[in-house]
């Protein structure tokens, strides 16, 4: 993994001349974590970094995340953008509206596992449970860190039935803990579909995906685009998918800044 800004040349040569699919995790990329979601805001200087390149011609944005999808469209609010929800089981964006076919009972479960898991839980200070519809997801970022396996090991039996069933699938992110419908669909999965349909609408352009996020959920994308496109991991080097990495969500605004410079000097070029 080479660090952007200490390899652009040849980060540069890697998008040189193409059109640009950009898919943007939210939480620790568009915004720092914070210690509670509804905190995480985007600054005016990225919410206008973001609405240039949304006008720009050789780029495709894309917002991909595991807020709900009314959440993020809300959080974010800019028109053009392709914004994909729940790790991709929600999707809206210019001509695309998408749900993944999730079966009727699985809405039941959750609405079961909710007073479940709350009972568990309850114990535990700085402990919430998030609502997506889709998804179920326990924050433990305010807990105490000496009580963190605790939490995990009451999350774990309040699901064990459901999960030994196959009635649901469990994942884990930075702080949190997640339920998910028991199919084989996730973020590396939507970008890959997306894409795939991107290069269908548009077969005359050469079209590069690159994909920017720090946290676990984001490798299933880094996996399935190493071969097709670039990963950008967000935070400190490790063993990942992605080739490239930036420090912080400030490289990560100094990278759009740079994307802009090199449309713009392309354009002067074609001039």
């Amino acid at each position: 993994m080479r660090h952007v800004f200490s390899h652009f040349s040849e980060f540069k040569e890697n998008i040189y001349n193409k059109h640009l699919m950009l898919f943007l995790d939210y939480d620790g990329t568009l915004t720092p974590i914070v210690d509670k979601p509804q905190r995480a805001l985007l600054s005016k200087k990225t919410k206008q970094l973001l609405s240039d390149l949304t006008r720009q011609r050789d780029y495709t944005i894309v917002v991909i995340t595991g807020r709900a999808l009314k959440d993020i469209k809300r959080l974010v609010g800019i028109k053009g953008i392709i914004y994909v929800g729940n790790h991709g089981f929600e999707i809206e964006g210019p001509q695309i509206r998408f749900r993944s076919p999730v079966y009727s009972g699985f809405r039941k479960i959750l609405r079961e596992l909710k007073p479940e898991i709350l009972e568990q839980v309850s114990r535990f200070k700085g402990v919430f449970l998030e609502d997506k519809g889709f998804s179920l997801s326990l924050h433990y970022r305010l807990a105490k860190r000496s009580l963190i396996s605790e939490i995990k090991t009451a999350f774990e039996k309040s699901v064990m039935e459901y999960m030994l069933t196959h009635k649901v699938k469990t994942n884990s992110g930075k702080m949190v803990m997640e339920i998910r419908p028991p199919v084989p669909w996730d973020k590396g999965k939507a970008v890959l579909w997306l894409f795939a349909r991107q290069k269908f609408a548009n077969k005359a352009v050469p079209l590069l995906p690159l994909y920017i996020g720090d946290d676990i959920t984001d490798d299933d994308a880094f996996r399935a685009l190493r071969n097709k496109g670039i990963g950008v991991y967000v935070g400190t080097p490790k063993e990942s998918y992605a080739r490239f990495y930036v420090r912080n969500t400030k490289e990560v605004l100094r990278l759009f800044q740079e994307l802009l410079r090199l449309k713009e000097g392309d354009t002067q070029c074609r001039n």
